[in-house]
């Protein structure tokens, strides 16, 4: 196996090439085996973006999203923390179980989906990066964020539904990549999340940072609930186990909490509920887009399955409300813009869209939280 790992725009497409190609998995372990990746040479975000949208040229262009800015009269003297969270849709699903009666095979290509993941990753750069369903991690996601100055952590789920399908690239799970440049990792846990005293398949990440820029700690957490009607108990179970966790890391709030997720879960349910009556004080940033700023989106995913269509609001960032401040949300897809066949799509590479947040400290940090 060439490995590569060059600064110039062919060497990074050489590499770009690998990592597309689902049957260089093995190749590419054995280059991660080889080179750290903090040894390897950085790659300019520009460069990156302009081999992907070489893979997309015969795909439509992505879609117009604008951010809106929700800043009341709060001034702030630090640069804003941008989040991004999303449910990248696992490739071994997409392909081989998740039935988008919908959508062409062809649109889930792996060596084109891959890049519009990319793309939407590069457009926003988030300095924290949130993803569910990463099942690419090793060989492609870890390789070319790290590359980029992100710090990357994994969690695979222990009986990763991934592993059910032939030719799957390993296990899914969540991931987290934050800005070494922006923040400091002071502590790191990986949940395995329990339920009724068991421990399940769904996990989380937790983990504390401190700004570089001000000198603040928060926590940031992932996480994917289980999924599929029938399940609300086990996910309010669920709920309840990472709260206390994150009660425990954050000192009883004395840390300023983000938690990102597909919770797999409406408003409407119990775990829902559990999150907005928590002692840790949180709301769901995307509140704030409705008028009122008390209803979520309508929908966060959209897709046509063999049972029907599924449109559903499932994905949340939540925060420490008097801790931190949305100052901007990144508004969702239009209906039109979707299209009558939903998502996935050749327009967009998952069945979830992604949310993302600017976020910045309260400037008392004596204020209650």
């Amino acid at each position: 196996a060439v490995c590569s790992m060059g600064n110039s725009t062919s060497r990074l497409y050489s590499v770009l090439a690998k990592t597309l190609n689902s049957g260089a998995v093995s190749q590419h372990q054995d280059c991660l085996e080889q080179l750290d990746s903090a040894q390897l040479d950085p790659i300019d975000p520009k460069d990156l973006l302009e081999e992907c949208q070489i893979v997309l040229q015969k795909r439509p262009p992505r879609f117009q999203r604008n951010f809106v800015n929700l800043k009341k009269n709060t001034s702030s003297n630090h640069r804003p923390i941008r989040v991004m969270q999303w449910n990248i849709l696992a490739q071994a699903l997409g392909e081989g179980k998740d039935n988008f009666v919908q959508c062409p095979m062809e649109a889930l290509k792996w060596e084109e989906r891959k890049c519009l993941i990319l793309e939407e990753i590069l457009a926003y750069k988030p300095d924290i990066l949130c993803l569910q369903e990463v099942d690419h991690y090793f060989d492609t996601f870890e390789p070319l964020l790290s590359r980029l100055g992100y710090q990357c952590t994994f969690f695979p789920k222990p009986w990763s539904p991934c592993l059910d399908v032939e030719h799957n690239n390993g296990p899914d799970g969540c991931a987290m990549f934050f800005l070494k440049e922006r923040f400091e990792l002071v502590s790191s846990a990986n949940i395995r999340l329990t339920a009724m005293k068991l421990k399940t398949n769904q996990v989380a990440i937790a983990q504390t940072l401190k700004c570089h820029e001000t000198g603040r700690l928060f926590c940031i957490a992932v996480t994917h609930l289980k999924a599929r009607t029938g399940w609300e108990r086990f996910r309010s179970a669920q709920g309840c186990d990472l709260l206390q966790n994150l009660k425990n890391i954050t000192q009883g709030a004395k840390i300023p909490l983000i938690v990102c997720g597909d919770f797999n879960a409406e408003p409407t349910e119990e775990v829902y509920r559990e999150f907005s009556n928590s002692s840790l004080n949180l709301n769901s940033a995307y509140k704030l887009l409705s008028p009122d700023g008390q209803s979520e989106p309508p929908y966060t995913t959209w897709k046509i399955r063999p049972s029907g269509e599924c449109r559903h609001t499932l994905d949340y960032i939540w925060y420490s409300q008097h801790a931190l401040n949305v100052n901007s949300a990144l508004g969702l897809l239009t209906e039109e813009q979707i299209g009558p066949n939903r998502l996935p799509s050749f327009n967009y590479p998952s069945d979830h869209l992604s949310l993302v947040c600017d976020f910045s400290f309260n400037q008392d940090p004596d204020r209650l939280l």
